[in-house]
């Protein structure tokens, strides 16, 4: 997608670079946008850790490219194929795997480069090899995933636009689930890509999704790169914009989503949900395969991350001089809780967006299209 009118994707490496990857940090957006080179397994666990880089396609990407780098650093300290190097592996893995618990394609993409780089010993290839070629495999395969649930969504956005006889089709959506959560494309907003540049006409409600303020700061950036009109809204406005009518679809993201259609996602999600269904406004998940748990049945059991309080206490953005600064909002003595996700119940979501179609939040729904992995 597009920064200032150029092409980008979010993690990338450069052509001759084989020693660092290159990130957008998101952190200072939308007033700032800077890009960051990380060097080592630490440097990539920071960046998921600290949200440098943040969703759950982009985390697993990520977390791909750190194995990749701890390669690096065997093959700087010349390493044999020794039971040692395969523990440092296995603790590099453990090093990544903690920064963020609610995001299931971290363990998926952990899982696959520490099955690849063990190959590497019987086929007398070099792990760095196997690990470069796994970690460039899960970033294309990130862009053509989403790409393909794009067209998926499409086909009912199309539907909608039919419906309404060309109108403005209005989509809330929360948090982002955009292609700054993925490799590029995102999951819940690349529907609404692929219809704006179908010459569908589309409009977004952008929650602005507290503390973190995910959706005001980088969904609603995304969408104003893109030309796509939208409008930012207070986490609580989504349910009076859907009872007055303002509202055709509900879209977003999840981190992970159990086999019988649970869905983790940021926090407040569930409410929207809620509202959704109270109001009969259809409300979709868009998701990668790779965000199926296969071990988890019900949401209950999906662990919820609780991040630092002081993202709740505290907000940033620009003063008055134009500098970024970041302020208390609550008194000093005041405690804060911070959740970073919640749960919405499967009988609440009216479909999955997935790469090979659209399903039923059902375990039959979803093993019709996916085989347990």
């Amino acid at each position: 997608m597009k920064v200032n009118g150029q092409a980008h994707h979010s993690i990338w490496m450069k052509e001759g670079e084989t020693d660092r990857v290159y990130i957008i940090d998101q952190r200072p957006l939308p007033h700032e946008f800077k890009v960051l080179s990380l060097r080592t397994v630490e440097d990539c666990a920071r960046a998921i850790k600290e949200m440098w880089v943040r969703g759950a396609p982009l985390i697993g990407a990520t977390a791909a490219f750190g194995m990749y780098l701890a390669t690096q650093a065997v093959e700087r300290q010349n390493h044999s194929i020794a039971a040692d190097v395969d523990a440092y592996y296995q603790r590099a893995a453990k090093i990544l795997l903690k920064t963020r618990p609610t995001a299931v394609n971290l363990q998926w993409a952990l899982k696959k480069q520490l099955h690849i780089i063990k190959q590497a010993v019987a086929v007398l290839e070099t792990e760095q090899q196997y690990a470069l070629r796994t970690a460039l495999s899960i970033h294309a395969g990130d862009i053509a995933t989403n790409h393909s649930i794009g067209k998926y969504g499409l086909d009912i956005l199309k539907a909608i636009s039919e419906k309404k006889k060309g109108d403005t089709i209005h989509i809330l959506t929360h948090c982002n689930a955009g292609w700054l959560a993925t490799v590029d494309y995102g999951t819940a907003t690349a529907p609404i890509y692929l219809a704006h540049q179908a010459g569908i006409k589309v409009h977004v409600w952008v929650d602005e999704t507290r503390p973190r303020n995910q959706g005001a700061r980088i969904t609603a950036w995304e969408l104003g790169q893109e030309g796509i009109p939208h409008t930012v809204i207070a986490d609580n406005v989504g349910g009076h914009l859907m009872q007055q009518g303002m509202v055709d679809i509900c879209i977003v993201g999840t981190d992970r989503t159990t086999y019988k259609g649970d869905v983790a996602n940021k926090i407040g999600t569930y409410l929207k949900a809620l509202a959704a269904k109270d109001n009969g406004v259809p409300f979709y998940v868009a998701l990668p395969s790779s965000t199926i748990d296969w071990e988890i049945a019900n949401g209950k059991d999906i662990p919820i991350e609780q991040r630092s309080a002081e993202e709740v206490t505290h907000i940033q953005g620009l003063d008055k001089h134009g500098v970024l600064t970041q302020v208390r909002l609550t008194p000093a003595n005041s405690k804060a809780v911070n959740y970073g996700f919640d749960v919405t119940p499967a009988h609440l979501v009216s479909g999955l967006i997935t790469e090979r179609g659209v399903c039923a939040a059902s375990e039959e729904g979803i093993r019709q299209l996916f085989r347990p992995v």
